[in-house]
């Protein structure tokens, strides 16, 4: 007679030969009936182990008979897997379900999109058994959007030429439109920063769009199913503003006639957007620095702690470099939110976000109406000191007045020429005076929003380099030798050594027995790389020795290493362990290269 078992030692074991199984106390798939489904059914313990699965697992490429035993976690991205674990299991444990769209990993290396359910399987004295998981395949769905898209960034003559890259994200009900280079370079480093969990600084003019970021930042992390709590620091009274904050107990001033829990506990698990950051109060400062360092706090007039998770995301359009010197904002506060800074371009440097933002708020307004060509260039012509907010204004301002079907140039010089700006050349921001005066106003405008790019100079007015060289040398006009790009954002030496590069390169590795194997590298950072195609990850454990030839170099790096994580796909991340002094060095050197490249700047 087999003796019992206790309810903690119970597990879920697949069962040879099926592709799905019972578990204990009658939670039962039949393989014969799942089996008939095109939808993955995935059981698992309490930890994500798979414990049984249908056929319908084929969506990621694989057989039932494989993922016996593998944490559901291996199907899926890296990023997805954090939070996986961080997230999803937890919220099946304590909420029993979880739905939401993820994007997983084919065993071919191919993104899968997934609408993803799991639910808790109770045994029959209601105790946690395991997890049942529904995975639908909607890929076909998400490239018909990404098709979509492309459709719309189309000249809208037919003729079916792309005029502009225009990208569309729809956050929180709001059209983000972006058209520029400068501004797609930029959104891949929001998206890059919004896969970490530090602080985020998003600084820029008035009107740019700092809280669209943050809100963007916010849903492309893993915690966009989780609060997004903002507050504006400027819109708050002096003497409410740490009560909103932090909260405060009943009683802990005249008027509170109930305890009231403050913002941060409110975005707990999420993240919480602090806008205008530089008019916080020296007092708040220093509570808000102990809170980011992952400090307990107190309510105010309470004595019970307070311990919450949140990400903050801070902006402003002050100069806050300035106001540390002045001694308004605390030095070490700066440098904390600084983990990640964020200069979102102002809209005189992205003249093609220009045109497409105008059309689309015409568009709003007055579908029925268009601008002439002239229009256009004496929009780009502007130099918008109010920013995306300013030309919204105008746009519906000019919607309203004339009854014409097209809005001319004439129009908009007429409606700017009362608080239109000089340019920073010191000339009208409009090209005035012969052909001649307006060529060269023109190149000298291209070049001053391109930061002395010329490549860009050069796209932006629709000319070759070779030819923006001759012009230049026609009219005399002097560019800072060096072609430099605006800077997009700032990451602290903290962060720097997390920064991976994306690479394709093939990496040799020997374990302790001499055994060989070929991976493929697909990012890379002073502290490890990402590889693919590992053979047999088991085999590859412990100590590791590490060569491949650093790219766009003849250096061949050589180091000693280990997997870290390894998963059903062949895919790993390698840490690091020794690397002689000079390789480093030059690793180094190649990764700054590529932060630079990518747009970041390093803190003096």
């Amino acid at each position: 007679m087999t003796p019992p078992v206790e309810k903690e030692q119970k597990s879920v074991r697949p069962e040879r030969g099926r592709s799905a199984r019972a578990t204990e106390n009658g939670i039962t798939l039949q393989a014969g009936i799942f089996d008939q489904l095109h939808d993955a059914v995935i059981t698992t313990d309490l930890q994500g182990n798979i414990t049984a699965c249908n056929k319908g697992v084929s969506l990621y490429g694989y057989a039932p008979e494989e993922l016996g035993g593998k944490n559901i976690a291996g199907l899926y991205r890296p990023e997805e897997q954090v939070f996986l674990a961080r997230q999803v299991i937890p919220t099946v444990l304590e909420k029993g379900r979880f739905e939401g769209e993820l994007r997983s990993r084919a065993k071919s290396g191919e993104d899968v999109y997934v609408h993803l359910s799991m639910t808790l399987l109770r045994d029959p004295d209601s105790v946690p058994a395991g997890m049942v998981a529904l995975a639908i395949d909607i890929t076909d769905k998400k490239l018909l959007e990404c098709a979509l898209q492309e459709d719309q960034s189309r000249s809208a003559d037919g003729t079916g030429v792309v005029a502009a890259t225009v990208i569309r994200r729809e956050i929180n009900g709001t059209q983000f439109i972006m058209a520029s280079t400068l501004m797609h370079k930029f959104m891949g480093m929001v998206d890059r920063v919004a896969g970490h969990t530090e602080t985020v600084l998003v600084v820029g003019e008035t009107g740019t769009g700092k809280e669209l970021v943050a809100r963007t930042i916010h849903e492309s992390s893993h915690r966009r199913n989780k609060p997004l709590v903002d507050i504006n620091c400027a819109a708050l009274p002096e003497h409410l503003v740490e009560s909103e904050l932090f909260g405060y107990e009943k009683g802990a001033f005249s008027g509170a006639d109930a305890s009231k829990p403050g913002l941060f506990e409110l975005a707990d698990k999420g993240t919480i957007f602090l806008d205008e950051i530089g008019e916080l109060q020296t007092q708040v400062q220093v509570k808000l620095l102990r809170v980011l360092d992952g400090a307990p706090y107190y309510r105010l007039g309470g004595h019970r702690k307070i311990t919450v998770d949140v990400r903050v995301v801070a902006a402003t359009n002050q100069d806050l470099e300035l106001a540390v010197k002045e001694g308004r904002f605390r030095k070490d506060l700066y440098h904390r939110l600084s983990q990640f800074q964020l200069r979102v371009p102002p809209l005189r440097e992205r003249p093609e976000d220009i045109v497409a933002l105008a059309q689309h708020f015409l568009s709003l307004k007055a579908p029925e109406k268009t601008f002439s060509a002239e229009a256009l260039t004496a929009l780009q012509s502007h130099d918008w000191p109010g920013n995306i907010r300013e030309l919204r204004n105008l746009v519906a301002q000019l919607a309203m007045a004339g009854a014409g079907k097209q809005i001319t140039a004439v129009e908009i010089v007429a409606d700017l020429s009362g608080e239109k700006p000089l340019a920073p050349h010191g000339g009208a921001s409009l090209p005035l005076g012969n052909l001649d005066n307006m060529e060269e106003q023109m190149i000298i405008s291209a070049l001053e929003r391109t930061g002395g790019h010329r490549a860009q100079a050069a796209e932006q007015l629709g000319i070759s380099r070779r030819t923006l060289s001759r012009k230049l040398r026609e009219y005399g006009i002097e560019v800072p030798s060096g072609d430099r790009m605006a800077t997009l954002g700032t990451i602290s030496h903290e962060q720097q050594k997390f920064f991976r590069a994306k690479v394709s390169l093939s990496v040799t590795l020997q374990n302790a027995n001499g055994k060989e194997c070929q991976a493929q590298a697909v990012n890379l950072s002073t502290g490890g790389m990402g590889l693919d195609s590992i053979p047999d990850p088991v085999a590859f454990t412990g100590l590791l020795d590490v060569s491949f030839l650093l790219p766009d170099s003849e250096t061949v790096m050589q180091a000693k290493g280990r997997l870290v994580w390894a998963d059903v796909g062949g895919k790993a991340g390698l840490r690091f362990v020794v690397i002689e002094p000079t390789l480093f060095q030059q690793l180094q050197h190649w990764t700054n290269r590529k932060m630079k490249d990518e747009g970041w700047e390093f803190p003096a």
